[in-house]
């Protein structure tokens, strides 16, 4: 059995510009994005809600994120998972860690640990929380 897992983000109604940004910074293919206007039940959608997005998927090579934007009464900022990064050098580490943190807050500053030559943690400005990690093979 294969089994393939997917983050799946929820948004306040900034889900296009969280993945435009995140197919920039990591490099990545947004496969698509619908809206509500776009889909079978537009009509039943208020017209202020026809704009956000039902469902977005963002290839980054090896791995995917999904989202969408949740309706006002059902938006709660994400809580106890985060996103982790892992890139290939110190340089990209703190590239990624900088445009994220970009707006947002900083969780652990990007620093040398025991496990990693640069781990930081930082929560974007759409309320994502990520992990950046840059551990060189030994």
């Amino acid at each position: 059995m294969r089994v393939l897992a997917n983050p799946y983000l929820t948004f306040d109604g900034r889900c296009r510009e969280a993945f435009e940004f995140y197919a920039k910074l990591l490099g990545g293919e947004i496969e698509g994005i619908m809206t509500h206007g776009e889909s079978p039940s537009a009509g039943e959608v208020p017209a202020p809600w026809r704009s956000k997005v039902m469902h977005a998927q963002l290839n980054l090579r090896d791995s995917v994120l999904m989202g969408s934007d949740a309706t006002p009464e059902r938006y709660e900022r994400p809580t106890g998972f985060a996103i982790a990064v892992h890139v290939d050098s110190a340089a990209e580490a703190k590239r990624v860690f900088d445009a994220l943190a970009e707006g947002g807050r900083v969780d652990m500053p990007l620093q040398e640990t025991f496990w990693a030559k640069r781990f930081g943690m930082v929560t974007d400005r759409f309320n994502i929380p990520w992990m950046v990690n840059y551990s060189p093979a030994s």
